[in-house]
């Protein structure tokens, strides 16, 4: 049952998200059974959806709740599935001109050879939570955790999309200078916007 929801789950964005939207249903976790030879009483699902509007974000997470129960009653389950939802993040938008101010001060701060343009990404993030609450514009960077050289190359050859990123299982950052580059990181960017206030 849970392996039939999960190849279900694969065909919403393809079926349901209107074509001129953006969504991804990723299914990370699959927790079922003991043991090979028992069939489990349950199984439990980590569905992550995202979506640059509510609008779409709602219609996905109905989708999911519709092919799960469609497919526990197919299969006879005892029970109802139980649905839990617990985190929502809004797409990640970067204000224009804030970006452009805090970057200037970085490139100041640790010099224009160590900044690196990111290829535009689509992702949600809950920082953007935080500037819709107080009204102030956000913005978000990365920096570096993974061994120069390397990825370096990576950016020159046109490999970026194979650097272990934060979501991945072999994601593992040096820690220095990634500690200490980021603390650096957020001090430049608070002066910068302090000296504004």
């Amino acid at each position: 049952m849970a392996a039939n929801v999960v190849t279900r789950l694969q065909g919403i964005v393809a079926r349901e998200v209107p074509p001129a939207e953006t969504a991804v249903v990723t299914v990370g976790r699959l927790k079922a059974g003991t043991k090979e030879n028992i069939i489990p009483e349950s199984a439990e699902l980590g569905v992550n959806i995202r979506a640059f509007t509510p609008a779409v974000r709602d219609l996905v997470r109905s989708a999911v709740e519709r092919i799960v129960t469609g497919e526990s009653r197919t299969s006879g389950a005892p029970k109802p599935p139980d649905f839990t939802w617990f985190a929502s993040a809004p797409a990640l938008v970067s204000e224009p001109e804030a970006t452009k101010t805090t970057v200037a001060a970085f490139s100041e701060h640790f010099g224009a050879r160590r900044l690196l343009p990111m290829p535009q990404v689509n992702a949600s993030e809950d920082v953007g939570v935080f500037g819709e609450a107080l009204g102030v514009p956000t913005v978000f960077w990365f920096w570096g955790g993974l061994e120069a050289e390397s990825t370096s190359a990576a950016f020159t050859e046109g490999r970026v999309d194979e650097l272990p990123s934060n979501h991945s299982a072999a994601f593992a950052p040096v820690v220095e200078p990634t500690l200490s580059t980021g603390v650096e990181a957020l001090v430049v960017a608070a002066l910068t916007w302090l000296g504004k206030v």
